[in-house]
């Protein structure tokens, strides 16, 4: 493990390489992120349709098992999220090694790289393959997405707080740890928990609704209506309640 110091100092320096990646890699990698986190969300769809209403939160938990195979995959096989995004260059800024102009279009691009990633799983596997199209995973698509729009404005700003504060110190642990199996571990167990709580996810929640859209089962009101909250309160649960708290703590 590095000391807590050197972990804030590997995020700073992450970040800035985060803002100096060409666009191309930029774009390439935020699909690939958005792509990523919505397989895992696709995962947990097609683990839990047929047991969630027998096994109840218990099938959540298994769900929830599931889902970090994206993130992994982005933080160690290479991809570009933007909750990590939120964090990581986040934390840079308060540095002041990345400027509000870069971090803004940094936070831009790989939104919009995610957004085409997400919905590109929606659609061509969930739609098109049908894998959220049909019988108990077109049930429970249509569940998720439902609980996810059916909430205030703050009832989701807070629930994307709460999210991304796992988020944030699923990759402050992956940044703070030397081997690979504790990279896994610093992942996985934040990760779980957050999608066990049912916090909100701003790209995870691009898919799922996106796929409820594609059935008909949401509108593209809904989801823009979703994902401003969301994605506010992700941006605090990232920059501040991860990149700004140990900030404040750890800088010498």
């Amino acid at each position: 493990m590095y000391s807590l110091e050197e972990t804030l100092a590997i995020t700073i320096k992450k970040g800035v390489a985060k803002v100096n990646k060409p666009l191309k890699a930029k774009l390439i990698l935020g699909f690939i992120g958005g792509a990523m986190i919505s397989l895992g969300y696709l995962a947990y769809i097609r683990v839990i349709s047929s047991i969630a209403e027998q096994w109840g939160s218990f099938a959540s938990l298994i769900g929830a098992a599931i889902f970090p195979i994206g993130l992994i995959v982005i933080l160690l096989g290479g991809g570009e999220l933007i909750t990590g995004n939120m964090f990581v260059v986040a934390t840079a800024w308060f540095d002041k090694k990345v400027s509000t102009k870069e971090l803004s279009l940094n936070f831009l691009i790989i939104t919009l790289a995610n957004s085409v990633g997400a919905l590109f799983v929606a659609y061509f596997f969930g739609h098109i393959v049908g894998l959220t199209a049909t019988g108990d995973y077109l049930h429970e698509t249509l569940r998720v997405a439902s609980a996810k729009i059916n909430v205030n404005f703050l009832q989701a700003f807070v629930s994307g707080i709460g999210c991304n504060w796992f988020v944030g110190l699923s990759v402050w642990l992956c940044y703070g740890t030397k081997d690979t199996v504790g990279k896994y571990l610093g992942i996985w167990f934040p990760v779980t928990t957050f999608v066990a709580i049912g916090f909100q996810h701003s790209v995870a929640n691009m898919f799922i609704i996106a796929a409820a859209i594609f059935e008909n089962g949401a509108t593209w009101t809904e989801f823009i209506l979703n994902f401003i909250p969301v994605y506010l309160g992700n941006i605090v649960g990232g920059a501040v309640m991860v990149g700004g708290l140990y900030y404040a703590v750890f800088k010498k």
